[in-house]
């Protein structure tokens, strides 16, 4: 009797997985749609970037960093697997710079393409 009441639930269940599209996303089988407020990774503009680390200095997660050799050389480097992606680093830029983009970043398994150089004035 037990059989027969599980077969009785579950048949009104296989038939609408049999006859009705699926519920989910289909992410791995076409490109990921994402919501309107989605923030992804950082890119900058590198002609309005002056070096001045305001960026740097005020990033929760320490996922921008300047190395500077003198006034005028300088590299921000930018560790995407630190980020909150909280938008700080794009508040704090005086010089319109630095962005958030809503293009969907795909994972990586080498840990050295982790670090992107934004910037590169050596």
């Amino acid at each position: 009797m037990s059989l027969f009441r599980s077969f009785l639930y579950l048949w009104p269940q296989l038939w609408d997985a049999l006859w009705h599209r699926p519920q989910t996303v289909a992410y791995p089988f076409a490109p990921p749609q994402l919501p309107a407020g989605f923030r992804g990774h950082v890119v900058i503009n590198a002609e309005n970037c002056r070096g001045c680390s305001m960026c740097v200095r005020d990033c929760p997660a320490a996922a921008l960093e300047l190395e500077r050799q003198g006034k005028d050389k300088y590299r921000l480097i930018y560790h995407p697997e630190r980020c909150a992606y909280c938008g700080q680093c794009e508040v704090s830029c005086n010089f319109d710079a630095i962005h958030l983009s809503n293009a969907f970043v795909k994972g990586a398994t080498d840990q050295d393409t982790f670090k992107i150089i934004l910037v590169d004035r050596y």
